[in-house]
């Protein structure tokens, strides 16, 4: 009987040990989870601007090198203004994503949000024999909070592009209600992606650029479609993805309204 009591002593200690153990170990991984939340935020924050960044230069470059022309210089410094502004509000709203505070959503008219996305982007598509065809009713709003959808729809746009590099190729952007929100989708002719990478385009940090030869300079972090879903998410919305190698990618988003959000 003695025997017994101690065994059972022993166990109790031991599982009180092993307790002990896997709450120091979750501690720890909390603290892991924390630092690797502000790692990921670091890096979606950079990726974002980075996007921002190459308009921003070519404003400049603009100005610089038309001095003479007073019309087209005062153009370009607006623009250039316009766009820091973005990009200061761009940094805020990752921030507040990141710190799992709720931004105010609005009505947004989508076919404007989609132009101004090309104005940023300072770059003619068919200097890259890309056809950009845009099927979006004038009277579409979409229940969002505006830069957050912009820099998504950015995101896929330059993701098409550089699927369609050197050989060129179609962008199509449409959207479309129906009776619980809005669809989005954004679709390319390009090189497309391999059945076994289509299961991780979303995951942070994984890329199918590091080995493309007709990369761009700014590609391959691996983050942009990451943040793409985080934002989708807290929209209370999905999007999803379909393609095939050379056949091109279809980007599918579903936006909730503001009688669902």
């Amino acid at each position: 009987m003695t025997t017994i009591i101690k065994k059972r002593k022993s166990l109790h200690k031991q599982i009180e040990v092993h307790q002990q153990e896997k709450e120091q170990m979750q501690f720890q991984l909390g603290q892991l989870q924390a630092l690797a939340n502000i790692g990921i935020c670091t890096s979606m924050i950079a990726h974002e601007i980075n996007n921002l960044l190459t308009p921003l230069e070519n404003y400049a470059a603009l100005a610089l090198n038309n001095p003479a022309d007073k019309e087209l210089t005062a153009k370009a410094l607006q623009k250039t203004s316009r766009n820091s502004a973005r990009a200061s509000k761009v940094m805020t709203s990752i921030l507040a994503m990141t710190n799992k505070k709720e931004e105010k959503k609005t009505s947004v008219p989508f076919a404007g949000l989609v132009e101004e996305i090309f104005t940023c982007l300072c770059r003619d598509f068919s200097k890259d024999s890309i056809t950009v065809k845009i099927d979006i009713p004038a009277d579409l709003t979409i229940w969002a909070v505006d830069i957050q959808i912009q820099q998504v729809i950015m995101n896929l746009i330059l993701n098409a592009r550089d699927a369609m590099l050197p050989k060129g190729g179609i962008l199509t952007i449409s959207a479309r209600e129906n009776q619980d929100g809005a669809i989005i989708e954004v679709s390319d002719t390009g090189c497309g992606i391999a059945p076994e990478n289509l299961i991780k385009i979303f995951e942070p940090f994984f890329t199918t650029k590091a080995d493309s030869k007709n990369q761009s300079s700014n590609s391959g972090f691996g983050l942009g479609l990451a943040f793409c879903k985080k934002v989708i998410e807290l929209h209370k919305g999905s999007i999803t993805a379909e393609s095939q190698p050379a056949m091109g990618s279809t980007f599918k988003i579903f936006l909730p309204g503001s009688h669902q959000g």
